[in-house]
């Protein structure tokens, strides 16, 4: 069992940036892929950005097509965290945002289906 718990979500104006975290606890060393997804009331939730952990301590990254260039994702093995780095937001990323974790690699994005825990979400708000 895994239990990530999101934070720090908040409310800016487009152009700003903000860096959500999410803190992971239980069994953090079989964990092998984390992801970033978020949802906006009445559509579906959507894949963010993932990070998986290969050989040899490789990571791979995936991300959204929306928020590529301006979205980082990275994590911090030694404090069981992974953050989500957003920069020049847009009011279309207005969204609850979700991590979520799952003990097998991503290939690519994925899709809320495959992720296997999964944390309360932390509501991002950008204001034009």
């Amino acid at each position: 069992q895994v239990q990530p718990v999101a934070s720090g979500g908040g409310s800016v104006q487009a152009g700003g940036s903000l860096r959500l975290s999410c803190a992971a606890s239980g069994d953090t060393s079989n964990i092998r892929c984390m992801g970033w997804f978020r949802q906006a009331p009445g559509k579906e939730r959507e894949g963010v950005a993932s990070i998986s952990t290969g050989a040899g301590n490789s990571y791979y990254a995936y991300y959204a097509d929306s928020v590529k260039g301006r979205f980082t994702i990275s994590q911090d093995k030694a404090k069981n965290t992974l953050y989500l780095q957003m920069n020049t937001l847009k009011p279309g990323d207005t969204d609850v945002y979700y991590c979520a974790a799952r003990f097998s690699f991503c290939w690519g994005l994925g899709s809320p289906t495959d992720m296997t825990y999964w944390g309360k979400g932390t509501l991002v708000t950008i204001s034009s």
